[in-house]
């Protein structure tokens, strides 16, 4: 990886894997706290459309290498190696076109959505071990920058859609969380909809309780969430084991004393879905995992 490679890397992507979330964003911009020194109020802003920050409490501002630099007091030599270490979801290797495109609704066009049918998307929904989860899914066809493309589509409530294909992760339209309710006093939070499609294959085997569900689409939403979780008895949560899903676990825990981390299911992988594909997991495994 070099400096142009990196430096196109989003810059929330960047901060998430050092564990730092926004303290409010809107489509252009997004405010954090310093992620340098302590300060109560926010002061680090980044744009959004020119992937860049300023910290307005010291004057200061930049691109990824820059920010890097500071963080780890590293030259940039040695930041790009650490850069390679990383599981940046939007930088993979040339030859497999990956991308990632979020709150882009001024650039597409969807031309179908439909049942799941497409050869391909079924594949990789069993390389994923979700298969017969597909009542919350749809196939969805758009048009991007002149191309066609399509892809697994899991809707949002502002009815964008969060894409996925084998080379893709996006989002058509508004980013934001999913919900499912059921009427329960019961929530359980996932990061991503693979882990929730995870978690409902595996559901029947736990002593259980109905319950509600919650789809943050993206960590950086957890500040959107917050004030979803106020009127439930129990809210267990289903993050990531890195950086970002400890910041987000602890956030929601210091405001909710309901809340529960529940990764030890998981313990082991790097989140729900990574656990279903690799495990295997059985009854006997799946009813240890109490839950209230």
């Amino acid at each position: 990886m070099n400096c142009k490679q990196f430096n196109t890397i989003p810059l929330e992507e960047v901060l998430l894997s050092i564990g730092h979330l926004p303290t409010k964003q809107n489509e252009k911009e997004a405010w954090y706290l310093n992620p340098f020194a302590t300060e109560s109020q926010a002061s680090f802003k980044i744009n959004k459309s020119l992937n860049k920050w300023y910290l307005f409490s010291e004057g200061i501002g930049g691109n990824n290498v820059d920010l890097l630099k500071k963080y780890l007091n590293k030259t940039t030599s040695e930041v790009l190696i650490w850069a390679e270490d990383q599981s940046f979801s939007s930088f993979q290797n040339q030859n497999i076109p990956y991308q990632k495109f979020e709150n882009s609704s001024k650039n597409y066009e969807i031309l179908d959505v439909k049942e799941i049918q497409h050869p391909a998307l079924l594949e990789y929904l069993r390389e994923r071990k979700v298969e017969n989860q597909t009542q919350f899914l749809y196939e969805i066809h758009y048009r991007m920058k002149d191309k066609n493309n399509f892809g697994i589509g899991f809707k949002n409530d502002s009815g964008g859609y969060e894409i996925r294909n084998k080379y893709s992760k996006i989002c058509l339209g508004r980013k934001d969380v999913s919900t499912i309710k059921n009427g329960a006093e019961s929530l359980r939070v996932f990061e991503g909809f693979f882990d929730f499609l995870s978690f409902k294959n595996v559901e029947n085997f736990l002593v259980k309780e109905p319950s509600d569900y919650l789809i943050s689409n993206s960590v950086s939403m957890i500040h959107d969430i917050k004030n979803s979780l106020e009127n439930y008895k129990n809210v267990q949560l289903y993050f990531d084991n890195d950086e970002a899903g400890n910041r987000a676990v602890e956030i929601i825990r210091n405001q909710n004393q309901n809340a529960e981390d529940c990764r030890v299911l998981y313990s082991d992988f790097k989140d729900l879905n990574d656990w279903m594909i690799h495990k295997n997991p059985s009854p006997e495994r799946q009813v240890k995992h109490r839950r209230r």
